[in-house]
C-alpha cells in the first residue's frame, strides 16, 4: 500500500484541495509498506504555462519498520514561471521498486491514487496555484440563489407594451413561440409580462423559500423576451418596468436581506441594437449603417455591412471584439456598464458565454466589480471543469486571481443527474471530490449549484425519463407526464435537491422548479410560472432546506467535505464538518436498506420516515 499525502502552512485539511495561495508552501509526504520496497521516489511536476517538466526528489524522513516515510517540501510560488505569480500544474510520483518503474498517480474515482508501471497511461493529480489575496468574497456562502427568467416568472406593474412586441394574454395555457424544426427561426418577440414589478411583489414568498440572492435573466433594453440580444446596456428594459422598477426591486430585495445579480452579456449585442442599428431604430449612427459610427470598430465586418462575424452564426447577434479599447472602457470604465450598476445597488455580475470572452476583458470586468464593489462576485457560465479549461485553443486562468470568482456548476448538475437516475456514483464523485480538490476552496463555497437552467430541460422532465425522441415541437409544447411518472420524479426531484443544497456552493434553484414545472428545451423549459398551482409538496422540500441552510449557514457556507467511500453501490455519502461540527448527508438511490452507525446521530431532515437505517430512495442529513 502506498499513499500521498500534502500539508499546508496556511491551509488547514490541505490534503483535501489542490489549489493554494502562492504564499503556501507544501510538504508532501509519501508512506509505503516497506515490503512494496520502493526507492528513490521523484514528484514530476508539468507546468502548463511554458511545458517544461520539473523533477523534485523525494527525501527519506524516517520508518517504523512497518511502513517507509520521505517527504517533499515545496514553495509554491517556486513552481510558477518565470514572471508568473500563478500557475496550472500536473503531477505524479515516480519511483523503482522490485516490480521495475512505477508510477504513482490520481485514481478519479476514489481518493486513494493507484500504481502502474511508469510508461502506462495515467491521470496526474492537478496543482493550481493562484495569486494571494485573490479569495473569492463569501458574500453570499450559506445562502441560496433563485433564478428568474423575468419575462415568465410574474406579473406587475402597469408597463408598456412595444408596437412591434406580441403579448400573450394567457398566462397559464399560452405556448412560446418556436420552430417547426430544429434550428429554425423564432422571432422570440412574444411576451407574457412578466415583469420586475412583479419580481418584487413575489419577494416575501422567495424569502420563504431561503432565498438570499436574486440572479436575473438579462433585464436591459432589447428586441427579444430573453434580452439576450442586448439592444441598450444603459436601460433597463421598459417591458420589465424600466429603471424605477429595477431601482424598486434592489431597495425591497435589499430590505429583505436578499442580494440581486445580473446577467451580463458582453460578447455580442442585438442586430437591433443602439451600436450596431441594422433595423434602423435607433437615433445612433450604428455600425452596419456607417463606417464613420463610433462603434464601427467594435465588429468585425467580413464583407460590409453585411458578412460580420456573429455569435455561433446567427445574424441578429454580432459578435463584439472585447479587445478595442472602447469597448471594454465602456463595460469596465469608472462610469462603465459594470461600475453603473453595482453603485445602483445590484450584488455582482453573471457573464454569459464567459469562455469567448477575451482575457483582457474579462480581467477588465473583475477589476472593475472589485474596485466597486469588493464582496460583489464574478460567477462565469462556464460548462466544463474551469480550472483547466480550454477554449478557442486558450487555457483559461479563471481561478488564478484575475478573471472569474466561480462558475455555474454543469459539471455537479450532470452528477447528480445520472447519479439519482442509475445509481452509479462515479460521476457524481468526479464532479465532487475531484472537482473541489481543484477549486480554490473559497470558489467552491461560491459556486452555483443547479439542477436546470433557463438553457436546459426542466429537471423534473429530465427525472421523469421520457426523451424527445419521435415527438415534435408541436407535440412538445404541451406534453405533460403520465401521473404516475410525475409522482416517481417528484420523489427523485427531492433527492437531487437535496443533494445539490448541501453539498460545497450555493444552490440555485430555476424558477418553478420547486413549484414542479415541467418543460423540454428551449422555450418549452421556459413557461409561465404556475401561481395557485404549485406542487405545494416540492414547494414545501425547497423551503424545509431553505430552512436547514439557514440554521446551519457556517456548515453548508464553508465546511469541509469528504464523499464517504465506504458506501456500497447505490447510497453517496458525504461528511461536513466546521468549527466542530459535523454533519452526514446521504442519498440511498439503491435497493437496499443502508445501515450506518452515523445514522444514529441527531436527524436534522429526510424524506421519509427513518429508523437506524436508510430506506431506498430516501435522503437524509444527519448531525454526527
Amino acid at each position: 500500500m502506498i499513499t500521498l499525502t500534502k500539508t499546508a502552512t496556511h491551509t488547514p485539511e490541505a490534503d483535501l484541495f489542490g489549489a493554494f495561495d502562492n504564499r503556501e508552501v507544501l510538504t508532501f509526504t509519501l508512506t509505503a509498506l516497506r515490503e512494496e520496497g520502493i526507492s528513490d521516489p521523484v514528484m514530476e511536476v508539468y507546468r502548463d504555462d511554458d511545458g517544461i517538466t520539473l523533477r523534485y526528489p523525494f527525501a527519506w524522513a524516517g520508518s517504523d519498520y512497518i511502513s517507509d516515510r520521505y517527504t517533499l517540501t515545496l514553495p509554491a510560488i517556486g513552481l510558477c514561471a518565470d514572471g508568473e505569480e500563478s500557475g496550472l500544474f500536473w503531477y505524479t510520483v515516480r519511483f523503482t521498486s522490485p516490480k521495475g518503474n512505477r508510477r504513482l498517480s490520481k485514481n478519479p474515482h476514489s481518493y486513494a491514487p493507484v500504481v502502474a508501471p511508469a510508461d502506462w497511461g495515467y491521470s496526474a493529480f492537478q496543482l493550481t496555484v493562484y495569486e494571494y489575496g485573490k479569495d473569492a468574497p463569501n458574500t453570499f456562502a450559506g445562502g441560496m440563489m433563485y433564478h428568474i427568467f423575468v419575462d415568465r416568472f410574474a406579473k406587475g406593474g402597469n408597463v408598456p407594451v412595444r408596437e412591434d412586441a406580441i403579448l400573450e394574454p394567457d398566462w397559464y395555457n399560452g405556448i412560446p413561440q418556436f420552430a417547426d424544426r430544429p434550428g429554425g427561426f423564432v422571432a422570440n418577440n412574444l411576451f407574457f409580462g412578466g415583469t420586475l414589478w412583479g419580481v418584487a411583489d413575489k419577494l416575501d414568498y422567495l424569502a420563504s423559500l431561503g432565498v438570499t440572492v436574486l440572479y436575473l435573466s438579462p433585464i436591459f433594453e432589447a428586441y427579444s423576451n430573453h434580452k439576450y440580444d442586448t439592444g441598450d446596456y444603459r436601460k433597463v428594459d421598459a417591458m420589465f418596468g424600466g429603471d424605477e422598477a429595477f431601482d424598486h426591486l434592489i431597495a425591497e430585495a435589499h430590505k429583505r436581506g436578499i442580494k440581486v445579480i445580473l446577467d451580463g452579456v458582453f460578447n455580442h449585442t442585438g442586430s437591433d441594437s443602439r451600436y450596431f442599428n441594422r433595423q434602423g431604430r435607433y437615433e445612433t449612427l450604428g455600425a452596419y449603417q456607417s463606417k464613420e459610427s463610433p462603434y464601427y470598430d467594435w465588429f468585425d465586418f467580413e464583407d460590409y455591412p453585411d458578412r460580420y462575424r456573429c455569435w455561433w452564426g446567427i445574424e441578429i447577434l454580432p459578435a463584439v471584439t472585447t479587445k478595442h479599447p472602447a469597448y471594454r472602457k465602456f463595460i469596465c470604465g469608472e462610469d462603465g456598464v459594470i461600475r453603473h450598476y453595482l453603485r445602483r445597488g445590484a450584488d455582482g455580475w453573471r457573464l454569459d458565454v464567459a469562455d469567448e470572452l477575451d482575457r483582457t476583458l474579462l480581467e477588465d470586468i473583475y477589476h472593475a466589480a472589485h474596485t466597486e464593489k469588493p464582496e460583489a462576485p464574478i460567477y462565469g457560465e462556464v460548462w466544463e471543469d474551469a480550472s483547466n479549461k480550454i477554449a478557442y485553443s486558450t487555457r483559461r486562468r479563471y481561478f488564478r486571481g484575475h478573471g472569474l470568482d466561480a462558475v455555474m456548476n454543469y459539471p455537479l448538475k450532470e452528477g447528480v443527474i445520472d447519479f439519482i437516475r442509475t445509481g452509479c456514483k462515479d460521476k457524481l464523485f468526479e464532479a465532487t471530490a475531484g472537482l473541489y480538490a481543484h477549486y480554490p476552496k473559497a470558489t467552491s463555497d461560491l459556486l452555483m449549484n443547479f439542477l436546470g437552467t433557463h438553457d436546459t430541460e426542466r429537471v423534473l422532465t429530465v427525472l421523469g425519463g421520457i426523451g424527445e425522441e419521435g415527438r415534435s415541437n408541436h407535440v412538445l409544447a404541451t406534453y405533460k407526464m403520465p401521473d404516475d411518472v410525475r409522482q416517481r420524479a417528484v420523489e427523485l426531484l427531492k433527492l437531487a435537491f437535496t443533494l445539490v443544497a448541501t453539498l460545497p456552493g450555493v444552490p440555485c434553484v430555476y424558477y418553478g422548479d420547486e413549484a414542479g414545472m415541467e418543460g423540454y428545451h428551449d422555450p418549452f423549459n421556459r413557461m409561465p410560472y404556475p401561481w395557485g398551482k404549485e406542487d405545494q409538496r416540492l414547494v414545501a422540500h425547497y423551503a424545509a432546506i431553505g430552512r436547514l441552510r439557514a440554521e446551519h449557514r457556517e456548515l453548508f457556507g464553508k465546511g469541509y467535505l469528504r464523499v464517504r467511500e465506504d458506501t456500497p453501490e447505490g447510497v453517496f455519502a458525504f461528511e461536513r464538518w466546521w468549527d466542530g461540527e459535523r454533519i452526514l448527508v446521504a442519498v440511498n438511490r439503491s435497493h437496499e436498506c443502508w445501515n450506518d452507525s452515523a445514522l444514529s446521530g441527531n436527524l436534522l431532515f429526510a424524506t421519509a420516515p427513518i429508523a437506524g437505517t436508510l430506506p431506498p430512495d430516501t435522503a437524509v442529513v444527519v448531525k454526527m
